[in-house]
């Protein structure tokens, strides 16, 4: 999943650290004293005993793949052309220029089409570069009402590139959608890395019980004013500010089971307390604790690797490793966005998912 597009999540104020290099500024920013204290009560925090981790026994589940997963240009968002490093998107009232590492190839549309842009990012095109937002036309506020499939939510301009939303997991958000509805049951869905909510506005809407889990404390806030302006408020959704791999732990111990499990890990962050994820490290063993942590008749399971140099057989063996004996299938490809303008397919993540049916 390499660098695998923008969406490393905004300063990524997504769980243990879509936040990374905005948290790594506002540690360069503090005063000498307090850094220096930082580091040293950091290094007297006992470090945990390593997961131990034993290959499980059974049958492997069965296997679909590759498995690419569309979404095309519809009313809400559209990949309106991208080439030359760039793309040109539609966020509902907005057009909006970004930077795109994957997008080597030429142009489709005629520049006239790209000056009409309401907003450029610019600065550093790394994936966690900071930049800054430029309004070619007339200068637009921080956020904006945005819609996805009638659920209101906020977009809005961060210092990251990125706009609070990945339309790309639409895909995955409808596949949850029908596996809530379709169970006919109460469904308890947990959304590790959750961001700024879209996912569990989605499952709240469908009909389950959700508990939000990010790193990002004012990700946390963008959410819960999500779920104001798509009148959720009546839904059952708990947001909480953890470290995820600290929360699932913890869930493990108090016998705390879940129907769907989504987790959208980034590939290093810190969590709030300093905690540090390391996706090669760490990943393994929250894919292990996710399965320990399913109910006795589970739906789901998605994991969604960003930016990391890696292919998606990579996952997919370890959520196969992983969920042996559990019967099911386990789904594995990439995340596309179809473009607009001349029809070209935008790769934008990994991912595998295990599925009961």
């Amino acid at each position: 999943m390499k660098s695998f597009r923008d969406q490393r999540r905004d300063s990524r104020q997504h769980q243990n650290a879509k936040p990374r290099a905005a948290q790594a500024a506002q540690r360069d920013s503090r005063p000498e004293p307090q850094r220096v204290a930082a580091k040293a009560e950091e290094r007297q925090q006992p470090k945990p005993e390593p997961r131990i981790l034993a290959r499980r026994e059974g049958l492997l589940p069965a296997e679909r793949l590759p498995l690419i997963l569309e979404v095309a240009p519809n009313a809400d968002y559209a990949l309106l052309d991208s080439g030359s490093g760039e793309k040109l998107e539609q966020y509902g009232p907005y057009r909006i220029i970004r930077p795109e590492g994957q997008a080597i190839w030429q142009r489709a549309l005629p520049a006239k089409e790209w000056d009409r842009a309401d907003a450029v990012f610019t600065g550093d095109t790394d994936e966690e570069g900071m930049g800054r937002w430029r309004f070619p036309k007339s200068p637009l506020g921080e956020t904006w009402p945005m819609k996805h499939n009638g659920i209101d939510y906020l977009g809005r301009f961060t210092s990251f590139r990125h706009v609070g939303v990945f339309p790309e997991q639409a895909s995955h958000w409808d596949h949850m959608a029908g596996l809530i509805e379709n169970a006919r049951r109460p469904v308890k869905v947990l959304n590790l890395f959750g961001y700024t909510g879209l996912a569990s506005l989605v499952a709240a809407r469908a009909g389950a019980e959700v508990t939000h889990v990010d790193a990002s404390k004012k990700a946390i806030g963008w959410a819960r004013e999500n779920q104001e302006i798509a009148r959720l408020a009546d839904k059952p959704i708990r947001w909480i500010v953890e470290d995820a791999m600290k929360f699932a732990e913890r869930e493990e111990r108090r016998g705390s089971r879940y129907d769907i499990i989504l987790f959208d890990p980034p590939a290093y962050g810190r969590g709030p307390k300093g905690e540090v994820w390391q996706l090669f490290e760490h990943l393994p063993a929250l894919t292990d604790i996710c399965r320990s942590i399913l109910t006795p008749k589970p739906l789901a399971v998605v994991l969604t690797a960003y930016s990391i140099r890696a292919s998606f057989f990579a996952i997919h063996a370890l959520m196969r490793d992983t969920f042996a004996g559990m019967g099911g299938r386990i789904e594995s490809g990439e995340l596309i966005i179809r473009e607009k303008s001349a029809g070209r397919a935008l790769s934008t993540s990994l991912f595998s998912r295990w599925v009961a049916q």
